[in-house]
């Protein structure tokens, strides 16, 4: 599988195992998270993506539970996790209100425990996981900057930022910010064409993909994009999944999609979208329908 350069000396898997239902799974066992890591990196997939608050603040702990268990994964691995978003649950139950927090603090606190629950001396990149409206982009990007050079983090990044979000905190950092998870499927186009995307490749940033499968409409949905997906994925003998994947695989942007299941059968079939090759005409035919439209 091919591999990203997302920072000097750091690499990511072109596809990334997302863990945000993680601990929503009926079996959290070691034995079990542990056959989905192996799942992913027998495949390639060595870059898995986590968040402070996924699981109500417990998916962390969950991975780390299988890290433990077998430390020579975590050498296999890129680790991307992240913080700001505080919820009343688990380590944050009493918040009054769902909010932001891009402190010094906050995020520092945020680090520790992600470090402490995964069982890991460094977090590969550390994403801020919203747009604060309420941020002070000098706080937050010394803290940023502090936290690479104390060697917790080896990168940092943001995810769900526009372009003025990014050039806001990368305004007060000295290290680069390295990579924008953002919502990008077949089911959520507007990036395409909003500026986001062509903001990230004119700048060479790598941009992750969550929700690629639109939070699992684009397998189980009806209508001519369905349609579409069908015609292509029997062409490959691959499913659906391969197909809305590979489009954005297909995209000269250097995108990551983000692959969150806890069906493993799904997970060991992952790679499959490395089986299917779009020329530009099977895109814009797939585009076509999402738009619901030809294009202008």
């Amino acid at each position: 599988m091919e591999r990203i350069q997302i920072a000097e000396g750091l690499e990511f898997s072109q596809l990334v195992y997302g863990m945000w239902r993680l601990a929503d799974d009926a079996d959290t066992s070691v034995k079990h998270i542990d056959a989905k890591i192996r799942a992913a990196l027998d495949q390639g997939i060595t870059t898995f993506d986590q968040a402070d608050i996924y699981g109500g603040y417990t998916a962390e702990d969950v991975m780390g539970a299988a890290l433990k268990a077998s430390p020579s994964l975590r050498q296999q691995m890129e680790i991307v996790t992240k913080c700001d978003i505080v919820i009343d649950a688990g380590r944050h139950a009493g918040a009054r209100v769902k909010h932001y927090d891009t402190t010094r603090a906050h995020i520092n606190e945020s680090v520790n425990q992600s470090l402490i629950a995964m069982g890991t001396d460094v977090i590969d990149v550390l994403l801020i996981h919203r747009p604060d409206p309420l941020m002070d982009h000098f706080e937050t990007g010394a803290a940023l900057d502090a936290l690479v050079d104390s060697g917790k983090v080896r990168a940092v990044g943001v995810s769900n930022f526009r372009p003025w979000d990014w050039n806001l905190l990368q305004s007060a950092m000295r290290h680069p910010l390295v990579t924008n998870q953002i919502e990008l499927s077949l089911k959520e186009i507007s990036p395409f064409t909003n500026g986001d995307l062509a903001f990230h490749q004119q700048h060479g940033h790598v941009v992750m993909a969550w929700s690629p499968l639109g939070g699992g409409d684009l397998m189980t949905g009806t209508g001519e994009l369905a349609t579409r997906l069908d015609a292509i994925a029997k062409r490959y003998e691959v499913d659906r999944a391969a197909v809305a994947t590979a489009f954005l695989l297909a995209h000269p942007a250097k995108i990551t999609p983000v692959m969150g299941t806890n069906n493993l059968e799904r997970i060991s079939a992952l790679s499959d979208v490395l089986k299917v090759e779009l020329d530009r005409q099977d895109w814009f035919y797939l585009y076509e329908a999402a738009l619901g439209r030809e294009v202008p």
